[in-house]
């Protein structure tokens, strides 16, 4: 079912399978504290598409370069660079990796160096000291969007497509520049009993909820887990809350306009839909949405403009 095997027109065998639940346990919790030490820069499971797709999909996020120098693995290099069994690649500075080392060591996890990131954007592997490629990572990646800018193409301007396109040759990561000095929330904001209630509502597929809960909670409020059956069903109600926050992730499966799904749960729904506008009409409330639910208050009208749309009319604050 990999894309490698559609390529070749097969289907192939072996499943990837599962032997040990014991050591991916371990191998689950050695990363958690790994991640929690601050040892860990990022990672990737190499499960959809191999040990290769999972590097390159690495320094095309970084918009970098890598050196992989594999040792052979099976009867193939196909099998050393495609299989699909469980594993992960970590990438960690060089000052970290005797600790991440000894830590995974400890646990009897095998790990191995398999190579270092560059400066120069270039994909350079190796696998028994033979070379397979070296090619630029732009190259690369235009090779492996293809396929989504072609079908972006048929959605919106080919122009605006083809400039996204170029900018990912110059994209780097962003500076982030904070107005204020981060710190730890007050200790009377946690034990007041006057929180300000935030329900964080989600959806079928929706990922980022606990994420979001954890985010208010760390800000000083009392957030909820209000999934949209809870509301459909009369279960909970928004009179209850200060603040809503519509999370993001893939809810509907991140089709296109998948938050219409979202929207036509409420829009469609009368006694649902009069809630939802108290709610927006209350002086004392606010409103959050990400990624997904960005776009679903899009569709309310909830995001402020006069030329918003919306079942609301013409969006939020003048």
């Amino acid at each position: 079912g990999s894309a490698l095997a559609q390529v070749f027109d097969q289907i192939g065998n072996d499943c990837p399978d599962l032997d040990d639940v014991s050591y991916l346990k371990r191998v689950f919790e050695g990363v958690q504290d790994l991640l929690g030490d601050g040892l860990i820069s990022a990672g990737h499971d190499i499960s959809d598409g191999g040990l290769l797709v999972c590097a390159l999909e690495m320094a095309f996020a970084g918009n970098c370069g890598i050196a992989l120098d594999l040792a052979p693995r099976g009867d193939s290099v196909f099998q050393s660079l495609f299989a699909e069994e469980l594993g992960l690649i970590l990438e960690v500075s060089k000052n970290n990796v005797h600790s991440v080392m000894e830590k995974l060591s400890s646990l009897d996890v095998s790990a191995e160096l398999i190579g270092r990131v560059t400066t120069s954007p270039v994909i350079e592997l190796k696998v028994d000291g033979i070379t397979h490629l070296n090619e630029k990572t732009s190259l690369l990646r235009d090779m492996w969007e293809d396929t989504s800018f072609q079908l972006k193409k048929l959605q919106r301007l080919a122009s605006c497509v083809e400039l996204e396109e170029e900018g990912l040759k110059f994209r780097h990561e962003p500076s982030w520049p904070l107005s204020f000095t981060p710190s730890v929330t007050d200790e009377k904001f946690f034990t007041t009993a006057l929180k300000p209630k935030v329900a964080i509502i989600r959806e079928e597929g929706s990922n980022g909820d606990r994420e979001m809960s954890a985010a208010f909670y760390d800000a000083g409020f009392e957030p909820w887990d209000v999934a949209m059956s809870d509301l459909l069903n009369g279960v909970i109600s928004l009179n209850e809350f200060r603040g809503i926050a519509f999370v993001g992730g893939f809810s509907y499966a991140d089709v296109l306009d998948s938050a219409k799904g979202w929207a036509a749960s409420i829009l469609f729904n009368q006694p649902l839909l009069n809630q939802f506008q108290e709610f927006y009409k209350r002086p004392d409330t606010f409103s959050l949405g990400v990624c997904n639910g960005c776009q679903l208050m899009a569709l309310l009208g909830w995001v402020p403009g006069p030329q918003v749309g919306g079942v609301f009319g013409a969006g939020g604050d003048p």
